[in-house]
């Protein structure tokens, strides 16, 4: 056993948390914040490969909102760890729990001592007994798919992503059952929810407000069936998903089969080392497991006073009092259990619920309005002149209102609507100056008032500060104009106008623009360099890296110092990651032309590295899925074909129809125009990714309507640009930016276009978010007519840009790094894409 290290301010006892989800994590943060770092040496096992992220945001991740290597979904990254001096072991299973010899044995062998350890496990999917839905050594079937992690969350989107016409069953209509729903609906999947109580959202609904819900789910193109147990996952002779079938034998057939048929708390890691388990794992008020006392529970898993809580504004309490009990900041900390009271975003839709959510008393006073038309549902329940239940579904205005009322701190208005709707009330600063400070603002985060007040008096005055320093409106969103409110009286006024809004990265004072001219000006060619020179103290922001890596390949094209630290691993690589550790390559193929030739040399290929999937992709080319990283070199040497840049926030592909060489509708040759796009513009790095589509008639079969960049041709050799389209997670057409008399014309726009967003776009930006924030009518005058004199510089910049231009699988023959291309296998056996 290690013995324990000396350290200035006495020996440090070692502190084991295992779970590196929302509730070990915030309990560390917690722990250090009360001078933690001075009095314990901290280690973390974490079971997923990667720091503590948003859970919360997974919905977001799935409806295409947000990426997975959002700020807001990571939480903590891998660096965060480091600089507050936690070893964490992740992608590593805690399985051996020796209580007596204080030893945590992980899967991997790895032995890590303690004297004082804590549990936060978290919680499990629950799967009910359903034919089909297992394999027979008990894993989870193909196609079905819990909704608990990134993993759950990035197969449902490969799933859906590698065909068309994707059919998916939701089994549960919960909370995150309807988020699933409405995820999947979002990316172009029909979508059906199974739930076995009578109506949606049992948990927080009444019936009523169940209806209402169930109307507006279903106005999102969802299908519902209440009422309806699921009894079997049916598959065809290769295992395929094929349908569901409920208990009434009627079928529904799908392709993949969802359940959030709700959580159950994870013991079995404290049940077979010994600690006393119920539904969760039994603690007091100092979060202490029963009959223990070196070993702590917090979070999902810990069952207090005979109550598991599955929501984040418990275990933010419970992180707080463990956090305080350890670390001595207060030795009357005590956790009593929580009021829960939820407001959150349902598939899109406002809901908040509190207590009880119908009168069980004869004399229960029982407010309603019910709006169905509108999707609008607001009751109360009064018991005694208190307020005991309270509901809102689609309008949670007084959500704030009747949260201080639930907890008593208000008196109930002999008017019992004025709860409900503003009768002549004060409203906005008004309702915000009246809340007392420790009302809890963000559910999600578990952010008061008092919290928010206190981060403007620290100094933070915008909106964009004090959300990044407390995390309030990080999570569903919806109290963010609570949370404006409150800063703008906090602050004695309006919200001041936040001047890192502009910023191109949080750490560095300065918009792209301006942040452009100071690399030129200063020659910086690193990102090292960047963060020495113009971030605040020079200190460098692990989020910053990849956005500040990009900007340079912009500024600088192959001049650039690459510094491989700063790179995603798909851009380290030149291939995407996917769940399973393995890569998709996807080799280019101009305007969607191939050969016969390429098609063997990809055939081959598949056959001699054992490509579990060969895919036709939605931009008309071949993806060779399951690839080893340490394969990559040698594949592709063996297609001897560029890259098509399928895994980078760059410029991707360009789709086309068959124009005029075949096509009896032709009016201009669409598939040359789109070769030469595609051969001029190939590999530019782009704040987001670009995808271009030539249609050579108004029939528009390339989809030309709906790219970034979209030309359609219209007779007499005229062609229509559009600009900013999107047919993903968002659906936009395009807006007319010109039309032109030639193919060259349109070469010539399209790379003024595509500078011009490369200069200037966010990191992350689409095309159909810049084109409206800058404005068609702008873009006009700066483009195409030129009225600010900047065409000849875009000219000249996207010229040297694309002059620039070297096949990034040429590194075949000089990795950058050792280690660039050498195997990465994952700690722990992860799902392997399906062999089709």
């Amino acid at each position: 056993m290690t013995p324990t290290a000396s350290h200035p301010h006495g020996p440090r006892r070692r502190l084991l948390v295992v779970g590196n989800g929302m509730a070990g994590a915030r309990t560390v943060e917690e722990i250090l914040a009360r001078g933690g770092r001075d009095q314990f040496e901290i280690t973390m096992i974490g079971d997923e490969p990667y720091g503590n992220y948003n859970r919360i945001m997974l919905s977001h991740v799935l409806a295409g909102q947000a990426d997975v290597d959002d700020a807001e979904l990571v939480l903590n990254p891998m660096s965060w760890y480091r600089e507050n001096g936690v070893t964490l072991h992740a992608g590593d299973r805690a399985t051996h729990l020796d209580r007596f010899g204080k030893v945590v044995t992980c899967e991997s062998g790895r032995q890590v001592p303690y004297d004082l350890l804590v549990v936060a496990t978290g919680s499990n999917t629950f799967f009910p007994n359903m034919d089909g839905l297992r394999e027979p050594d008990g894993r989870l079937g193909r196609g079905v798919f819990g909704f608990r992690t990134l993993a759950d969350t990035n197969g449902m989107l490969q799933m859906a992503d590698a065909h068309d016409d994707v059919r998916a069953v939701v089994v549960g209509g919960g909370l995150l059952g309807l988020e699933a729903a409405y995820g999947l609906r979002t990316q172009g999947l029909t979508v059906a929810v199974v739930h076995s109580p009578t109506h949606l959202m049992n948990q927080q609904l009444d019936e009523r407000g169940g209806r209402v819900l169930r109307t507006e789910i279903e106005k999102l193109g969802i299908t519902v069936h209440t009422g309806t147990r699921t009894t079997a996952v049916l598959r065809d002779d290769h295992s395929r998903v094929t349908g569901v079938q409920f208990a009434d034998g009627t079928v529904v057939d799908t392709d993949m089969v969802v359940v959030t048929a709700g959580i159950r708390p994870n013991t079995e890691f404290a049940r077979a080392g010994g600690i006393v388990v119920e539904r969760g794992i039994v603690v007091d008020d100092q979060m202490r497991c029963e009959e223990e006392s070196s070993i702590y529970a917090v979070g999902e898993c810990a069952q207090h006073r005979g109550e598991v809580y599955g929501l984040v504004a418990p275990v933010w309490e419970q992180a707080v009092v463990l956090a305080e009990h350890l670390t001595g900041a207060n030795a009357h900390a005590a956790y009593q259990g929580s009021r829960t009271s939820t407001k959150l975003k349902v598939a899109g839709i406002d809901v908040a619920s509190m207590g009880v959510k119908e009168p069980e008393h004869e004399d229960d006073e029982f407010v309603q309005f019910y709006d169905p038309r509108s999707g609008i549902y607001k009751s109360i329940v009064v018991r005694d002149g208190r307020l005991v239940g309270a509901m809102l579904l689609g309008d949670v205005s007084k959500a704030a209102t009747l949260a201080q009322a639930f907890d008593g701190k208000l008196e109930i208005p002999a008017d019992r609507a004025a709860l409900l709707f503003d009768l002549g009330d004060p409203q906005g600063a008004d309702v915000a100056a009246d809340l007392p400070d420790e009302t809890q603002v963000c559910n999600c985060n578990g952010v008061s008032k008092g919290d928010i007040v206190a981060c403007v008096h620290d100094g933070a005055d915008t909106l964009v500060q004090v959300c990044a320093r407390t995390r309030a409106g990080k999570g569903c969103g919806s109290c963010k104009g609570l949370v404006a409110d409150i800063v703008a009286c906090a602050a004695g006024g309006a919200l001041a106008e936040d001047p890192a809004a502009n910023w191109y990265v949080p750490c560095i004072p300065l918009a792209k623009p301006d942040l452009i001219a100071e690399i030129r000006r200063r020659d910086l060619r690193a990102v090292s360099q960047v963060f020495a020179e113009l971030a605040t103290g020079g200190r460098e922001d692990a989020t910053a890296k990849m956005p500040l890596a990009s900007l340079l390949r912009t500024v600088w094209g192959p001049d650039w110092v690459d510094e491989r630290g700063a790179l995603f691993i798909n851009d380290r690589v030149h291939a995407n990651i996917q769940r399973d550790g393995t890569f998709s390559v996807v080799p280019q193929m101009k305007g969607g032309v191939t050969t016969p030739d390429q098609l063997r040399r990809i055939a081959d290929v598949a056959d001699k590295y054992g490509v579990p999937m060969v895919k036709v992709t939605g931009g008309q080319r071949i993806d060779l899925l399951g690839i080893r990283k340490e394969d990559l070199p040698k594949v592709w040497a063996d297609l001897d074909m560029p890259s098509g840049y399928a895994y980078g926030k760059s410029f991707r592909t360009v789709k086309t129809c068959v124009g005029s060489d075949f096509c009896r509708f032709g009016l201009g040759d669409s598939t040359a125009l789109g070769i030469a796009l595609e051969e001029r513009f190939q590999g530019l790095e782009t704040p987001a990714k670009l995808k271009l589509a030539v249609a050579g008639c108004p029939r528009n079969c390339s989809e030309a309507l709906c790219k970034d960049f979209g030309v359609v041709a219209v007779g007499d050799g005229r062609w229509e640009i559009y600009v900013g389209g999107a047919a993903g997670a968002h659906v936009r057409k395009g807006d007319l930016l010109a039309t032109v008399g030639s193919g060259e014309e349109v070469l010539a726009l399209a790379g003024r276009f595509i500078q011009h967003y490369r200069e200037n776009a966010k990191w992350l930006e689409r095309t159909y978010d810049f084109v409206p924030r800058i404005g068609i009518d702008r873009l006009q005058a700066l483009l195409v007519r030129d009225e600010e004199d900047i065409v000849t510089g875009l000219d000249e910049r996207i010229g040297t840009a694309v002059a620039g231009y070297r096949d990034p699988w040429l590194e075949r023959t000089t990795p950058k790094s050792p280690a660039q291309f050498s195997p990465a296998l994952p700690l722990l056996p992860l799902p392997q894409v399906p062999v089709r």
